[in-house]
């Protein structure tokens, strides 16, 4: 059985502000929680007028707080963009006021542009160091040993469960050799994404945390009631890809009519290569594409994302995506 969960950008849609946009992923995580999807989770990104979940700490807690049972999480913090024992207080933190329920998903890019990365205080050989900054928030949140001069509290014992991300073969070479679950981020990025699952898998060791490889990939869901509807909606966040890759990214457009009037054809090429991996439909659509998607991967859990601009739409797309998994 392959388990379904999803990720939520917090998308600030033009004419939005940010606070619509945490409240309506509130209402997102409610859904999916009620329709049985395993976890809920946000990503950091910076200088993203789009996007709200920069503070990602902040943002889950505002959504665990709206939901009961579902798995709240990182997808991911950007560990180079911070001090291991400040990420170990606020998941500490995030765990002890929603125990059982709370994943840590790290990155190791710095989810933004080079100026940006400057104004996080980020120096970029910071990606080097990134193994070893995983192996640090390990140890501040196992518990704590003997003679331990520095202790996250809260953090420490809490055990929260740790995941690597990644969009490359480096990360799943980490997660593979600490014995994490690993999440490749195929929804943007899907050149690497049947290698990196192959490396992960072939260079598995166990560890405390893991017995055996555990796989996720991000998979865009647009899903109606037709589809020329969901084709419709999808046509948001195309835009939203072209405008970051003219590096111009934006508010969430509405959708149109015609994507091709709106975008070139340079744009249009890039925009269907990070829709590689999608499901643009109605149920049996999107039902089949899924299908194909878990075949072709062979992953044990299936992350749906999809900026949709109306919150109504997206919570049904969600519904439908939900019926269209059952029992895959």
């Amino acid at each position: 059985m392959t388990f379904f969960s999803v990720l939520d950008l917090s998308p600030v849609v033009e004419g939005g502000d940010m606070r619509r946009a945490l409240l309506e992923s509130a209402e997102l995580a409610k859904a999916a929680e009620r329709l049985g999807f395993t976890r809920f989770w946000m990503a950091e990104h910076h200088n993203m007028p789009g996007i709200a979940s920069a503070a990602t700490a902040v943002a889950l807690a505002h959504v665990a707080g709206a939901t009961e049972t579902i798995r709240v999480g990182s997808g991911g913090v950007m560990l180079p963009n911070h001090a291991p024992l400040v990420v170990a207080e606020q998941f500490g933190t995030l765990e002890a006021l929603f125990p059982g329920r709370i994943d840590l998903g790290l990155g190791r890019a710095p989810g933004t542009d080079g100026e940006t990365a400057r104004a996080l205080r980020r120096y970029f050989e910071a990606a080097d160091q990134f193994p070893r900054d995983v192996m640090e928030l390990q140890a501040f949140l196992a518990d704590p040993v003997e003679g331990q001069r520095v202790t996250a509290w809260p953090g420490a014992g809490s055990k929260v469960p740790l995941w690597l991300l990644g969009s490359s073969l480096f990360s799943a070479e980490l997660a593979a050799h600490l014995g994490l679950p690993f999440a490749f981020a195929s929804h943007f990025a899907p050149e690497l994404l049947l290698q990196a699952l192959q490396t992960y898998r072939a260079g598995f060791r166990p560890s405390a945390q893991l017995a055996q490889p555990y796989a996720m990939a991000a998979f865009n869901v647009f899903a109606a009631e037709t589809d020329a509807e969901a084709q419709y909606l999808s046509t948001s966040m195309q835009q939203a890809f072209a405008a970051v890759v003219t590096g111009k990214p934006g508010r969430l457009k509405a959708p149109v009519d015609d994507i091709n009037a709106v975008l070139d054809a340079r744009q249009l090429a890039a925009v269907e290569s990070r829709l590689t991996y999608a499901a643009i439909g109605g149920e049996a659509t999107v039902r089949a594409k899924l299908k194909e998607f878990i075949a072709l991967t062979g992953v044990d859990e299936v992350m749906v994302t999809g900026m949709i601009f109306d919150l109504e739409p997206r919570l049904h797309s969600l519904e439908i995506t939900a019926r269209a998994a059952e029992g895959l």
